[in-house]
């Protein structure tokens, strides 16, 4: 067997009720870029980009740990998605004018990353996390991705 991985890409379908309503806020509001677009009498498809691609495996404690931190009480259900951005503050108030509910403002982490959580189109739960890094910490946090320093923690 080759050193290559057996996955190529991880791919999220999400089927939507309102496909137009949900294409525009993933697309022309959170920004994910267009990569390809089909339709066909039997119905539309559009594959967005969405930058790197990570599977998180939680237990139900843990899932409880998060929601927690993040909103205060159990809210998620067993799927969450996870976005990391620049700016979860700017990014929660541009998605909730855009029709997300807010569900919990952006809150500091015991992990030091700044996340909200919103209902959004697609009938999924969104966190926005934004990794705040250490005073002078140079760059990226590599591989480390929502759980920032403390790998374990959660996201």
């Amino acid at each position: 067997m080759s050193g290559e991985p057996a996955v190529r890409e991880l791919r999220l379908v999400v089927t939507a009720d309102d496909y137009d309503e949900a294409l525009r806020f993933y697309r022309d509001v959170l920004g994910l870029p267009e990569r390809a677009a089909f339709s066909s009498p039997d119905g539309r498809v559009t594959i967005l980009e969405a930058g790197r691609a990570t599977l998180e495996l939680t237990d139900p404690n843990h899932a409880d740990f998060i929601d927690e931190v993040e909103v205060g009480r159990r809210v998620a259900g067993h799927i969450r998605v996870a976005f990391q951005v620049d700016d979860s503050a700017a990014i929660t108030a541009k998605l909730a004018a855009a029709g997300a509910e807010v569900v919990a403002e952006p809150t500091r982490t015991p992990w030091n990353s700044l996340n909200s959580r919103l209902e959004a189109p697609g009938a999924l739960q969104l966190t926005l996390f934004e990794e705040l890094g250490d005073e002078g910490d140079e760059g990226d946090e590599g591989d480390q991705g929502e759980q920032g320093e403390q790998g374990e923690q959660g996201d």
